[in-house]
């Protein structure tokens, strides 16, 4: 996905199916932190395309500083910011509703996979927003704790403090309910 530098180079230089690439590349990882910001799957999804909005009619100057895929998290993370300041009440989608099935070999283990996932994102959307922001941009993204610094806009330190209270908060919710999760 690193070929977001390149297209949106390509974007810039003219060519208008580049843009496509993008939101394609990176739409739903989008979504999904916003959704962690937010609380609410429609209004993630009306910020990641403002988000792309944004890059398509401001054309925004890419400078290099982080990847990017920080950089265009970045641009979101303030999106999803001035929607919530928009809107006073917050209502959950649950996000079983929000996984889609592709056509693999192995339906059957993607489909427990995906359940798995939903769960562990179910149970992630309860805990503090801080908390679900940074396991979702660590875990589900693979950004490295500087990225997610830089897109939470904290220091490495209070990445990497807030990552170990969010992943003993999450492991409390998982006793809680008494789910079992692989990996954890």
């Amino acid at each position: 996905m690193e070929n977001g530098i390149s297209s949106y180079s390509r974007f810039l230089s003219g060519d208008k199916d580049a843009i496509d690439e993008i939101i394609r590349d990176y739409k739903d990882g989008l979504v999904y932190f916003l959704y962690s910001i937010i609380g609410d799957m429609g209004q993630a999804e009306e910020a990641a395309i403002d988000t792309f909005v944004k890059l398509y009619v401001d054309k925004p100057a890419f400078k290099g500083k982080c990847s990017f895929k920080t950089w265009l998290y970045t641009i979101g993370r303030n999106k999803a910011f001035d929607i919530r300041r928009k809107v006073s009440k917050f209502s959950s989608v649950s996000l079983d509703d929000a996984f889609d099935i592709s056509d693999e070999e192995n339906i059957e283990q993607k489909v427990i996979d995906d359940e798995r996932r939903s769960d562990l994102r179910r149970l992630i959307s309860k805990l503090k927003p801080e908390y679900s922001q940074v396991l979702y941009l660590i875990f589900f993204e693979d950004f490295k704790n500087d990225e997610a610094a830089e897109i939470m806009k904290k220091s490495r330190k209070q990445i990497t403090d807030l990552l170990y209270r969010a992943k003993n908060a999450l492991k409390k919710e998982i006793e809680k309910e008494g789910a079992v999760f692989y990996g954890l």
